[in-house]
């Protein structure tokens, strides 16, 4: 259990979803150059079945993505990022109990994508390009907020900063203000600290181990560090050999304050956290 949600601080208005525990969000890239899973899922039928498989292992969230965003990704059209993910979306509205995330920047796919049945809006560039600030509100769906220094394509040519903590609480808390006073209702808004966008390996450790200021914002904070290069970089294990990895990331981050674990390997990290959570629920109990 995390400290913010131990403190009732952090509420999200999301379908079921309760922040008394931490929630797993499965990953579900229909994309084809995603960095861990690209063009596995781009059929919607196998789409569909993995979704399912990660909601019966225990994820709370689906997050469907339709472009990636992995440094030096090609960019694609809305039309193209539209019916990538519609369909699937739309499936799974008809089958899976789970509230469904969409994972896009580009106001006219949240749109598309809250029609279909999506819930939750994504957002690597916290809702700045044109547009999409507005979309959100209009929508009043809940919504990630990110940090990314950069653009995906550039985004990892020595990212630099003064004070990555620092600088990104402040982006995210300044971010959360202009968020709420256009209209986003303050129980839908969820942070992200961006691990990977923008960052070096030696920034992500930072913002990892002070987690607690960023849980200090107030909303829910949701991370994304699962098989990331940083992970690789500690351990010198190849994207497809990094679940014990990942599982430690998420662990950590959880006792430092996450509520959502964005993840690749959900049955897993599932069964991690419950480790977790029983631990750190007895250690405030004595």
């Amino acid at each position: 259990m995390s400290d913010s949600a131990r403190h009732g601080k952090s509420k999200l208005r999301l379908g079921h979803i309760e922040l008394d525990s931490p929630a797993v969000m499965g990953i579900l890239n229909t994309t084809p150059d995603s960095f861990s899973d690209g063009g596995r899922f781009t059929a919607p039928t196998a789409a569909l079945l993995h979704a399912e498989q990660m909601a019966a292992a225990g994820a709370g969230i689906i997050d469907v993505g339709g472009e990636s965003t992995r440094p030096g990704a090609a960019e694609v059209s809305e039309q193209e990022e539209i019916d990538r993910v519609v369909p699937v979306i739309e499936a799974l509205r008809a089958t899976v109990d789970v509230p469904v995330s969409i994972d896009t920047s580009k106001p006219g796919v949240m749109r598309a994508a809250v029609a279909a049945g999506a819930s939750m809006i994504n957002d690597v560039r916290a809702l700045t390009l044109d547009g999409a600030l507005q979309a959100a509100v209009e929508l009043q769906q809940a919504v990630c907020l990110m940090h990314m220094q950069g653009q995906p394509g550039t985004m990892q040519h020595n990212p630099h900063y003064d004070n990555v903590v620092g600088e990104v609480t402040q982006f995210l808390r300044d971010r959360v203000a202009q968020c709420v006073q256009a209209g986003i209702g303050a129980d839908l808004v969820v942070i992200d600290p961006g691990f990977g966008f923008g960052k070096s390996t030696e920034d992500n450790i930072e913002l990892l181990a002070n987690l607690r200021q960023l849980a200090d914002i107030g909303p829910p904070l949701l991370i994304g560090v699962s098989r990331k290069s940083t992970l690789g970089a500690i351990t010198g294990r190849e994207v497809d050999r990094r679940l014990s990895a990942s599982i430690t990331a998420a662990v950590l981050a959880v006792q430092r304050g996450a509520q959502i674990v964005r993840v690749h390997d959900v049955a897993e990290t599932v069964d991690a956290l419950r480790i977790a959570k029983a631990v750190m629920q007895s250690e405030y109990s004595e």
